[in-house]
């Protein structure tokens, strides 16, 4: 048989597939048509840029599934299609187009585009083909992944956007789709609103309602914004940048001092506003503003640590109450020389004290100086500071009550007291509000992204019947792993009006108002619907793709007056495949694709066409660094299959850790397993080469072990599999499996024709469980051993007729032994003297006495109560007589039979341990070259335990 060589293997193996279109799933394929289907899916992915490793094990692990279910005899569906709405690859192609260095370098680099080719990449479409066809196909096909590639589309197809159009207008008959003013994350590049896939950084950034505190100078308002409005009483300064651009503006018929970025900001949120003048922080300096709840009038004061980016660029200061703020004003009193060059009077600074305006329990008056005398900080630069600031915040959020100078609110807790306080001053007209994100925002474009209102279409999620649905379809679903189902409940319940549209962008316009596109998240909600049916729309005119023909399709023939045939030939196609089975998708889309993907699919479906199951998918690291395709930090497919082959990819993605934890893609351990494949490789093709005889002779005692635990294998693999957990499956099938192969290997004798039977058995089984995982190997091997492909062929099944409780538990002592006996010698061979003993010529092995084995049996039979145990044996008068020796040997086994099942126990109660040693006595004899000799120990002697032997190792 030839060597191991996987490229040439693997590139039969998908000509072949190719060749029969494979996995193209049809309702006709199943075998008596009235099977259960299995259908999975991925979320399709974003060809933005090229396919990689991590995306490699994305969809590798669904295969997994797919091709398990294949073998079980499911009539399996496993698509894909390409997500291309949006405009992240426009503003990829700009980047090109200008010929952007960075984007450049990523192409050219990173992703190995041809320079002649680039050209080609101008247009959306064009770079979006490159990648699907270039890198992401390539790198399916390659992985070997089983997908039915009729079905593929793009979410930028007319007949796509006419199944987006019925969806969309479908939602707003249902009162689910509102238009109206509403918070949007908003690109200032691209001038429109995005949402979390098109960001490049602040993906987990949520919108914050600032309160305006509105300070005055003069007729001149000076917004400074806080999250925490019922500290105003204790604004003893405030805070500028004196180096950066501000604007004294026009905003709704006031002037107003902000920052430049801010003017911006406060348009895009709705106000009128009118910049008038341009001045520089440096400005206000020095000036005092007044306080609009307590009249006082507070000092300006420069710092560099005001990010005139954030909000309206002026902070007031609390010492009392923050930290940040105590130790800011110690240090700029500590500073004459930099107030003096802004012309303020150092002892002005000086008399600022903080004032306290709550009490909390924990801290004293002053709790800001407490918090940092605590903790030892003297800087305002300590990287522990922002600890203690938010322990303070929060202990004075949950128990910090007003003082008396808050007059109706005096004696309140902050937490129950701070929306009413705000509301309060917003009548009077001190307040006002402005939105800000809590984290910096990036578009993919570039561009910032700020907060702006807008009059835009939204998702009514914040509706109370539709979350009703979608509550009882995460009940109805498998949750795997079962520990996030509580994360989508938690997504619908804080989920709210979900704007839906963008300016421009790929994909489907609006339905009613085409000046739109629905955004990238709104237009993948219920695709997989249109999975069922995409290979077949083809044969329909785009035009008689209308809100009749798929209201016929899904809702069925009396949904509409006259139904079209052909959509009603297609429900069935539909209703087939639906609902799906398994959606495998990535834990940070729980937030927002997974949830949308519930409640669109029980608002528009039935509960029987609701989600079976979700599987979630772990991050991947490469060589313990988090992947960047911009940094070059990535491994692509093609490089790696071509380095180490399909099957080595796959096994390693899918043996490193289960489809839920985090992976580590490390060389190392990659060309690990690709030498580990190999050597399985040389043993298969010695075994097919020499396959034994066709009827199963006598077995052997080490044979009878290896079926056996041949069984279990197939149970722990079938188990894992049904659960999704493929590290364990693929752990249990190849690796814990041949540490049972090298134990048979030392014990049996390979020559022998059982032993040759023995191991073609054990072979065959293997391969078969083996094929979800590496498919090209197992279906090479599985085909030359036995004439048909490892897929072909039926899932494995435990057969109990080669179950042997007794000769397992008979072997692990074996090996136990074995494995005290080289214990013990290692123990000598570390003495500082030499010690003969190490290397005895006579091993004598004594096992527990009769009675011993009795107690033992109590054990196994009553369990692992000591009570009820030592009240059962102490009915025996002889074992009664032996007092405290029988309790101690009790407790010391019930240790054992914890570590135990009942069924081992039972086995264990039957074997004759003092036999079993006999038995082995030759192997023994031959792995220490020593005499074996078994004794059982007299009824009064002690040291010995039942399946604890004691040994002696003596030297000639």
């Amino acid at each position: 048989m030839s060597d191991y060589d996987p490229q040439a293997l693997e590139a039969r193996w998908r000509e072949r597939w190719a060749e029969e279109g494979r996995y193209e799933a049809d309702p006709a394929d199943a075998a008596g048509g009235d099977d259960d289907p299995t259908f999975i899916t991925v979320p399709y992915p974003y060809p933005s840029g090229g396919m990689h490793i991590g995306h490699a094990r994305t969809y590798t692990v669904p295969d997994v599934y797919a091709r398990y279910r294949r073998q079980q005899g499911d009539n399996v569906l496993f698509p894909i299609a390409w997500h291309v709405t949006g405009t992240p690859i426009i503003g990829a192609v700009e980047r090109l187009k200008k010929g952007e260095e960075d984007q450049l370098s990523v192409l050219r680099d990173t992703y190995n585009v041809a320079e002649d080719t680039l050209e080609e990449l101008e247009t959306p479409m064009g770079y979006a083909r490159h990648f699907i066809e270039n890198h992401y196909k390539k790198g399916m096909r390659d992985l070997g992944l089983s997908i039915d590639w009729r079905r593929e589309f793009t979410t930028n197809d007319d007949r796509y956007s006419k199944f987006i159009t019925w969806q969309y207008e479908t939602l707003k008959e249902r009162g689910l789709l509102e238009k109206g003013l509403h918070p949007v994350k908003y690109c200032t590049n691209e001038e429109q609103p995005v949402t979390t896939h098109d960001l490049l950084e602040g993906e987990e950034a949520e919108f914050q309602e600032y309160t305006l505190i509105r300070f005055g100078h003069g007729d001149t308002v000076v917004p400074m914004a806080t999250l925490r409005p019922e500290t105003v009483r204790g604004v003893t300064n405030a805070y500028i940048d004196p180096d950066a651009s501000y604007v004294l503006a026009d905003v709704d018929g006031e002037e107003w001092f902000v920052s430049a970025p801010a003017v911006e900001k406060l348009q895009l949120q709705g106000r009128e506003v009118t910049p008038k003048r341009t001045v520089a922080g440096d400005h206000l300096v020095g000036r005092r503003v007044e306080n609009p709840v307590t009249g006082d009038d507070v000092l300006v004061l420069p710092a560099d640590f005001v990010d005139a980016d954030n909000a309206t660029g002026v902070v007031m200061s609390v010492p009392a109450h923050s930290p940040d703020d105590y130790l800011a004003l110690q240090e700029a009193k500590a500073d004459d020389d930099r107030l003096s060059a802004y012309g303020i009077d150092p002892a002005a600074v000086d008399e600022i004290e903080p004032v306290p305006i709550l009490s909390v329990e924990g801290y004293g008056e002053i709790p800001a100086k407490t918090a940092v005398e605590a903790a030892g900080i003297e800087s305002s630069t300590d990287p522990d500071l922002e600890a203690v600031t938010r322990e303070l915040y929060n202990s004075e959020f949950h128990s910090g009550r007003l003082n008396e100078e808050y007059g109706e609110f005096a004696g309140e807790v902050v937490e129950a007291v701070r929306g009413r306080f705000r509301d309060a001053h917003r009548e009077s007209g001190a307040f006002d509000s402005m939105r800000e994100f809590s984290e910096e925002v990036v578009c993919r474009c570039g561009g910032d992204v700020v907060v702006a209102e807008q009059d835009t279409w939204f998702l009514r999620y914040n509706d109370e019947a539709w979350k009703a649905k979608a509550h009882d379809a995460v009940s109805r679903m498998e949750a795997i792993p079962e520990n996030t189902r509580g994360e989508y409940d938690h997504t619908i319940d804080w989920l709210n009006e979900w704007p839906c549209i963008r300016n421009y962008g790929l994909g489907t316009r609006l339905p009613w108002d085409d000046e739109f596109v629905i955004e990238p998240l709104s237009d993948s909600t219920i695709y997989m619907a249109y999975y069922t049916i995409a290979h077949r729309l083809g044969e329909i005119p785009i035009e008689d793709l209308d809100r009749e023909f798929f209201d016929a399709l899904f809702y069925g023939e009396d949904a509409v007056e006259d139904p079209d045939e052909r959509a009603l030939d297609l429900r069935a196609e539909w209703q087939y495949w639906y609902p799906v089975t398994y959606r495998f998708s990535a834990n940070d889309l729980i937030s927002n694709h997974l949830t949308f993907y519930l409640l669109h699919h029980a608002e528009l479906f039935d509960p029987e066409e609701w989600p079976a199951g979700i599987v979630i998918m772990g991050m991947g690291l490469l060589e313990g660094e988090k992947m960047s395709s911009s940094k070059g930090h990535v491994v692509l497919p093609d490089a790696a299959i071509e380095e180490y082959g399909a099957d080595t990819v796959r096994f390693f993605l899918l043996n490193s850790a289960e489809p839920w934890q985090d992976y580590d893609w490390r060389t190392e351990q990659v060309e690990s397993v690709r030498a580990q494949l190999e050597r399985f490789w040389n043993r298969a093709a010695a075994i097919i080469d020499d396959p034994g005889p066709d009827e199963r002779p006598e077995p052997s005692t080490a044979d009878r072990w290896l079926l056996s635990r041949l069984q279990r294998t197939v149970a722990d693999v079938t188990e894992a599999l049904d659960g999704s957990e493929t590290r364990t499956a693929s752990q249990a099938a190849f690796y814990d499996f041949e540490e049972d192969l090298r134990w048979y290997r030392r014990r049996a004798d390979l020559s022998a024709p059982s032993a040759r039977w023995t191991l073609r058995e054990v072979l065959e089984t293997r391969l078969r469980l083996l094929a979800p995982f590496v498919p090209f190997l197992a279906n090479e091997l599985h085909e030359r051993l036995t004439g048909t492909p490892a897929e072909d062929a039926p899932w494995p099944e435990a057969d109990d007729a080669f179950l042997d409780r007794g000769v397992e538990a008979a072997e692990t002592q074996v090996e136990r032994l074995v494995d005290d006996i080289q214990g013990i010698q290692q123990s000598l061979r570390n003495a500082d003297d030499d010690v003969p003993e190490a290397d005895p010529d006579r091993i004598r092995v004594t096992v527990a006495a009769d009675w011993k084995h009795g107690v033992f049996g109590t054990v196994a039979a009553v369990g692992t109560d000591q009570g009820a145990v030592m009240s059962e044996v102490m009915s025996d008068p002889d074992l009664r007589d032996r007092g405290d020796a029988v309790n101690d040997l009790v407790s010391e086994l019930i240790e054992f039979a914890r570590a135990r099942d009942a069924d081992e126990l039972a086995a264990l109660s039957d074997l004759d341990e003092a036999a079993v040693y006999r038995d082995a006595a030759d192997f023994l004899g031959a792995e220490f070259d020593a005499e074996i000799v078994v004794d059982v120990e007299a009824d009064d002697e002690a040291g010995a335990v039942p399946f604890r032997p004691s040994i002696e190792l003596e030297a000639a």
